[in-house]
């Protein structure tokens, strides 16, 4: 069932999910409210399920990270101040904020390599990188290792649950056939049971 949709959807908005969703994930930081992994394991998946090349999925989904980073990284070194006040405060707390900025000045390139791995992070260093005043060379390098890891890993994890949802689907098919069987050995038991 799933499986079956996933392979009937066409490659290209496959590929465009893989791509857009974790490139908007900075760069407007929509990944605050919708993180980037989510579109990357349905992209997998549907990879495993033959709606779209896992290579292609791959490619689409570390550039859209990389590239959406690097454009996050140019909005905060910009407008980063301005954006911040505009977030709702329940979102992004400025204490949050503070302690994320001073670990950017303090490790760099490793701090923007780690929050690759935490969603709200992943949203948010990007620009507070930018605004911090890290060197793009430094942010660049990292982000690009991050970028490769983390996109890879969640598309690898996407096309294995793929795989779980194959067998998934076997198993509750199997159910499906057996459950009614002992639904009706049930009642005739309960009413042999009944008329005796």
């Amino acid at each position: 069932m799933v499986l079956d949709a996933l392979r009937d959807l066409p490659p290209a908005p496959v590929l465009a999910l893989a791509f857009l969703l974790p490139a908007l994930e900075a760069s407007t930081m929509l990944g605050v409210v919708f993180p980037g992994e989510v579109a990357l394991l349905v992209a997998g998946a549907a990879a495993h399920a033959g709606g779209a090349p896992l290579w292609a999925v791959l490619v689409a989904g570390v550039a859209g990270a990389v590239l959406g980073d690097l454009a996050g990284y140019f909005v905060g070194r910009r407008w980063g101040h301005a954006l911040l006040r505009r977030l709702p405060r329940r979102l992004v707390r400025p204490a949050a904020v503070e302690r994320a900025t001073a670990l950017i000045r303090r490790r760099g390139g490793p701090a923007v390599f780690l929050g690759r791995f935490t969603a709200l992070l992943r949203a948010l260093v990007p620009g507070l990188a930018g605004m911090s005043g890290l060197p793009l060379r430094a942010f660049a390098t990292w982000n690009a290792a991050g970028g490769l890891l983390w996109a890879s890993g969640v598309v690898l994890l996407g096309y294995g649950a793929g795989a779980g949802l194959g067998v998934v689907e076997h198993r509750l098919g199997l159910a499906s056939e057996v459950l009614p069987a002992l639904v009706a050995a049930a009642a005739v038991v309960v009413w042999l049971r009944h008329r005796g």
